[in-house]
């Protein structure tokens, strides 16, 4: 039992009518924003001073200082009452548990109390010196994004360090500030590049939001164990990786890569991100490849000759500034550069060439992760064909080409003994996809109806009235026309005679990569489509461009009765995934990964791309019949394969990275990766264990007339 004294306490004062109206309406009252500083000294008798500080933005509001004497073997707190009591010396473990859950319950109910939202905590080195896993815990349990700093007492420049410490309210107060420095508009953590164009994932390291504990009970105990014996290998030869692709920000790839990079760096392994310099010329280009590529571009649209000489100026200019120099990543081994190449991106696939220019006998691994329509691929004179040929010139030459496990995404002109398979994946423990409390919950949800107000769209009536959900960007392929069809077929068919508040509201919501220039064009399209062909049920179509605020989307997607992912064209769209993992029923179109994810009938429906007559029967289906709804929730959030996790990407990749930078030669011959790693260590796949159906029609050499036979 931990002892508490309150030497200065908070004093902040709160309207008592707001209190009152946020009781009676539940999310009726929007929260303040606020950031936290926390530091902590050594006080008398073995105790712990304790200082924290809030902060506005502007001004600093209100401090408190309380003396903690932590005791041996208990969970419980005492009060200021019985601060006087004798007490057992505590050991760390104890310290470390009774400092974290006395922080995590004043912060609760000082929020609770005053109507605030912390958004940022600055933590001084000292606090997690005392408690490692805090910062963690601040983020999964009050969805406070932690950055850990250095106190100006340890920068030999400071006044402090020169006159005198600093008083543990003074030092939380700095450490507020100091927080405030790496949020930018939307109270967002600033994304940062660095050095050498390379991603400094959150915010250098400084924002903490996990430990190396919270990763085990994320996937099975065969995933995690062969995950720790690649790695291990890699750190005692000290193994360099680098990342490539094009952009830091927005999309799947780079939501996947500062969630891979942030595992990595808890537990040990040398991976680095890079990224080249933005050019929105570029961009344009690109996102018209992607398009060729994946069979949804104007049939006029081609690669031009000009075009291909602005991507691969663009490239080769990146590499000669930030990677090919001495010490930089693409740098050959004798320079210091990394030991093994990873690009992840048919925007850049120069960097492969150049990579084997550099260090021809170092590793380099090729992703492809976006759908290409192989068939169109293999169609001479095809734009595809165009597009791909310039890709594959590029990367021929990569030791391991990696392909999302679809068969149809692998062009007849690619090695097939190369090629293996990996899924996309997301992170169980990112803003995403983490457990929000219902007091963050509605914060987001209140955060989505100004937002809603601020761009004059239609208001959600939740929570008395249910809503569907598709959360996606707004790009051509994501098979928003079908959404709305659906849902007029739902309303004029199904339920034209149900009252309005047993009907569900419709939701179209995301937000965009930085390199999409498409997303205004479809926003804009997806309004005038409402207007003109759905305007009796366009008063109840939320469609919205969010920010990039993970948590939004999550609160968005968790309130959800059914969501839907109804694209034309498709990679693998982990976020049928996220809504499965949430017990979200799903219905979704069979295209491209998606099939592989969802259980039809189990986990939610599969459809044709584009009969929306079928999206709106299951969903009248989902809607009516409650039995047959959680039946489906319930099985949804338990089937959910480790393979589509952080801790599944890095098993594979670490995989990869210690054979090939051991100078074995990888040759899949269309095996999945996680099968190849686990398979090496002894650990394979269970019967009964949840992973990604493995069909026998994504074997490349067997002829697809067979396959279909």
């Amino acid at each position: 039992m931990s002892r508490q004294l309150t030497r200065h306490a908070f004093q902040a004062q709160s309207s008592i009518k707001q209190l009152n109206r946020n009781k009676e309406e539940g999310c009726g009252v929007g929260l303040k924003s606020l950031f936290l500083g926390i530091a902590i000294e050594e006080g008398a008798k073995g105790g712990l001073d304790i200082g924290l500080a809030a902060h506005d933005g502007t001004y600093s509001i209100d401090f408190a200082v309380t003396s903690l004497q932590p005791t041996k073997g208990t969970d419980e707190t005492s009060s200021d009452e019985s601060a006087s009591a004798p007490s057992t010396p505590a050991a760390f473990e104890d310290v470390s548990k009774q400092l974290s859950d006395f922080l995590v319950a004043r912060i609760t109910r000082y929020q609770q109390d005053h109507l605030y939202k912390f958004v940022g905590a600055g933590l001084s080195t000292k606090v997690v010196q005392y408690s490692p896993q805090l910062p963690s815990r601040l983020w999964l349990e009050l969805d406070i994004v932690p950055l850990v700093l250095a106190s100006d007492w340890q920068n030999p420049q400071s006044s402090t360090n020169r006159h005198g410490s600093m008083l543990v309210d003074e030092e939380a107060d700095s450490m507020a500030r100091k927080c405030l420095l790496h949020f930018g508009p939307a109270n967002q953590p600033r994304l940062s590049v660095g050095y050498r164009n390379q991603v400094e994932v959150d915010c250098s390291g400084h924002a903490q939001i996990t430990h190396a504990a919270n990763y085990p009970p994320t996937v099975g105990k065969h995933t995690w164990d062969a995950t720790i014996k690649y790695a291990e290998s890699l750190k005692e030869r000290n193994i360099k990786i680098a990342f490539f692709n094009s952009t830091p920000q927005g999309g799947g790839v780079a939501l996947m890569r500062h969630a891979l990079i942030r595992f990595l760096r808890l537990i040990g392994v040398n991976a680095t991100w890079y990224v080249p310099k933005p050019k929105p010329e570029v961009f344009r280009i690109t996102k018209n490849n992607h398009n060729i590529l994946q069979g949804v571009a104007d049939p006029n649209l081609r690669l031009t000759s000009d075009q291909i000489n602005v991507l691969n100026k663009w490239c080769k200019q990146n590499a000669d500034r930030f990677w090919t120099p001495e010490g930089g990543a693409l740098a050959p081994r004798s320079q210091k550069g990394a030991d093994v190449i990873i690009v992840d991106d048919p925007q850049m696939p120069g960097l492969v060439k150049i990579a084997k220019e550099q260090d021809p006998d170092r590793p380099v691994i090729f992703r492809s992760h976006i759908q290409v329509r192989g068939d169109l691929a293999d169609q001479k004179g095809s734009p595809t064909s165009e597009v791909w040929n310039w890709v594959w010139n590029n990367v021929k030459d990569a030791d391991v080409f990696i392909s999302h496990p679809v068969r149809d995404f692998v062009p007849g002109t690619v090695n097939f003994n190369r090629v293996g398979y990996m899924p996309a994946t997301t992170d169980w423990l990112d803003g995403l996809n983490k457990t929000l409390s219902n007091w963050d919950a509605q914060y987001y949800m209140h955060e989505f109806e100004t937002e809603c107000f601020k761009q004059r769209m239609n208001q959600l009536s939740f929570p008395e009235r249910q809503y569907i959900v598709q959360i996606a960007r707004f790009d051509p392929a994501k098979g928003i026309p079908d959404v709305l069809a659906a849902y007029a077929e739902l309303r004029r068919t199904y339920m034209k005679d149900a009252p309005v508040g047993d009907i569900p509201q419709l939701v179209v919501a995301g937000h965009g990569a930085i390199d999409d220039p498409d997303a205004t064009i479809i926003y804009d399209q997806t309004l005038d489509l409402l207007q003109k062909q759905y305007s009796d049920i366009q008063k109840d179509v939320v469609v919205m461009r969010l920010g990039p605020t993970d948590q939004l989307l999550n609160a968005v997607m968790s309130m959800s009765l059914v969501a839907l992912q109804l694209s034309t064209r498709e990679g693998f769209e982990v976020k049928v995934s996220e809504a499965l993992h949430k017990g979200i029923p799903i219905i979704a179109t069979r295209a491209g990964g998606i099939p592989l994810q969802v259980e039809h009938g189990k986990s939610g429906f599969l459809v044709e791309p584009g009969d929306y007559k079928a999206v709106a029967k299951h969903l009248y289906h989902l809607i009516t019949n409650q039995e047959a709804y959680e039946e489906m929730c319930t099985y949804a959030a338990n089937h959910v394969s480790d393979e589509v996790s952080t801790v599944g990407n890095a098993l594979a990749w670490l995989y990869l990275a210690d054979a090939l930078s051991k100078g074995r030669k990888i040759e899949p011959n269309s095996k999945w990766i996680n099968d190849m790693a686990r398979e090496e260590v002894g650990l394979p796949y269970l019967e009964g264990e949840p992973r990604l159906p493995r069909s026998k029609g994504l074997d490349l050499k067997t002829p697809k007339s067979k396959m279909r036979g």
